[in-house]
């Protein structure tokens, strides 16, 4: 019996895996997470920057708290909006939510 334990004993064991062969899998979740969240993220913060930054007088707007106006003044950082007549409301451009295109405009 001792020489079946000391035979069992002297068996290389498995060999344990390389540190990098560890990493892989993290690696490969971080790439897939990169390519399926970060990329189309960064195309819409693109997107909206271009609209904000595209801004102009009588342009069809929609803010974030859902009023609907017409741009009457375009500054630095913010724009002056025709809500109602004779009504004018100053809004912080990050409050634009979308410009209303002519086939939105019933």
């Amino acid at each position: 019996m001792i020489d079946i334990v000391y035979a069992m004993a002297t068996q290389p064991s498995a060999q344990k895996p390389s540190l990098f062969s560890a990493f892989v899998p993290i690696i490969l979740i971080f790439l897939v997470f990169f390519f399926l969240v970060s990329l189309p993220q960064r195309k819409e913060r693109k997107a909206r920057r271009e609209m904000l930054a595209n801004l102009k007088k009588n342009d069809k707007v929609i803010t974030s708290g859902g009023i609907h106006g017409v741009i009457m003044e375009v500054k630095e950082e913010t724009v002056i909006l025709r809500i109602a007549k004779n009504t004018d409301v100053e809004f912080s451009k990050q409050g634009i939510i979308g410009v209303k295109s002519e086939s939105n405009i019933r």
